[in-house]
């Protein structure tokens, strides 16, 4: 028998706010949190603006702790333990329960790596922390998470670019969904800010260079949009069975409903310009929820903010949901906390499981001049007041990886 899936604990480290408290009063704020880089020289890299985050591991782990981790181990460890805490769960009590981690990522511990590789070229072996070999790697933070946590569950890691957070949270629903285990954590962590990974994103001219005004250069379905802005950060969601939360009184934020995935087979850099397999994607969650195209209210689209995948987003929603995508309410919040790639999409998780526990609709930053190209109902910057049943998340990566969640209210 399946059983239904809660969304009970938010854990957040993301540019507009930390915990779940933050993160809302940063969505309901509506103020961009991209900035120009203050962390590395961008003398010769062309885009020079990125969402970073106030982040101190010492406010959350001691001095020892600290330095076995790096910055996106620290980013996922810090954000699982949010989440039980969140949920009113310890360790130990998902330990019990058999629970583990997926958690998405697609760089892993890459910043890391380059700042060691800079002590190797400088001052040879000898210097480089030993810790490297163990903390570059894609499925870091989920081994450290369970090491620390004690989770002796299935613990995965997902590259699927930027999807992986998302795809990620869908995985780990069908556990659940399936009575494998009553209780998982899911989620994803990046940190990517760091000049030579940076400046590999800005070679292949997909960040935006509008360097004058960080705060509005990521502006997801305008007609002036010339790229995506680089994010760091972290989101974990405690997901349950509804038996196992109910058993405990927990508070249910939103029902996780329905999940899809597809790819493109088309190119690793641009979306398929007929947006077919995206529109499966989306398909695929609202029919594994058991819901029709007529039940959907709102999309939390993927917006990243570049010249071909907001129009060709906008082409698969009308795909997916025929009709209905002309009385659909879409945006897109990366204007707000910037593409944190493996992690957007569960920072973007979190905030669609708080606009329907909250009746509020994010709204599109720096949402100027709607392309006509995207002629949906995209929601403008400040948001709308209005409370849904059913909604669809996005993420979408390079490579050709679509994702797609539904979620319900409860």
């Amino acid at each position: 028998m399946k059983q239904r899936v809660a969304i009970t604990g938010i854990g957040a480290v993301t540019p507009i706010g930390t915990g779940v408290d933050e993160l809302w009063s940063g969505v309901r704020r509506g103020t961009s949190a991209i900035r120009t880089i203050k962390r590395f020289d961008t003398t010769n890299i062309p885009s020079k603006v990125a969402a970073e985050v106030a982040f101190d591991p010492l406010d959350y782990m001691s001095p020892k702790q600290a330095r076995r981790l790096d910055r996106f181990s620290q980013f996922a460890l810090v954000c699982a333990r949010m989440a039980l805490e969140n949920a009113s769960l310890t360790a130990a009590d998902v330990a019990r329960d058999g629970a583990g981690i997926y958690a998405g990522s697609a760089l892993g511990g890459i910043a890391f790596a380059e700042e060691q590789h800079e002590s190797y070229v400088l001052n040879g072996p000898s210097r480089v922390n030993p810790l490297l070999a163990l903390a570059v790697f894609g499925g870091a933070a989920a081994s450290n998470v369970t090491i620390e946590l004690g989770l002796t569950g299935p613990s995965l890691a997902y590259g699927n670019s930027c999807a992986a957070g998302l795809i990620a949270i869908g995985e780990a629903a069908r556990l659940v969904e399936d009575g494998r285990v009553p209780v998982m954590l899911a989620g994803g962590a990046e940190a990517p800010l760091a000049p030579l990974t940076f400046g590999a994103f800005a070679m292949i001219r997909v960040l935006s260079t509008r360097n004058d005004d960080p705060q509005t250069s990521s502006r997801p379905f305008d007609r002036d949009r010339d790229g995506f802005v680089i994010a760091e950060g972290g989101t974990m969601l405690v997901l349950e069975s509804f038996d196992h939360a109910r058993a405990r009184g927990a508070h249910i934020y939103a029902e996780l409903v329905g999940y899809g995935t597809t790819s493109d087979a088309y190119h690793m850099t641009a979306p398929h310009p007929d947006g077919i397999q995206a529109a499966h994607a989306m398909s695929g969650a609202i029919a594994s929820a058991g819901l029709t195209p007529e039940a959907i209210d709102y999309v939390n689209a993927h917006g990243s903010s570049t010249v071909l995948n907001d129009s060709t987003e906008c082409r698969a929603i009308r795909i997916a949901l025929g009709e209905r995508a002309e009385q659909v309410a879409i945006s897109g919040t990366k204007g707000l906390h910037g593409h944190a790639l493996g992690a957007t999409g569960a920072m973007e998780a979190a905030i669609c499981a708080l606009a329907l526990e909250r009746g509020h609709l994010p709204g599109t930053a720096n949402l100027e001049h709607l392309d006509p190209a995207c002629d949906l109902d995209v929601i403008p910057p400040g948001g709308r007041n209005c409370q849904v049943s059913n909604l669809l998340c996005n993420a979408f990566g390079f490579g050709g990886v679509n994702a797609s969640l539904a979620m319900s209210a409860v």
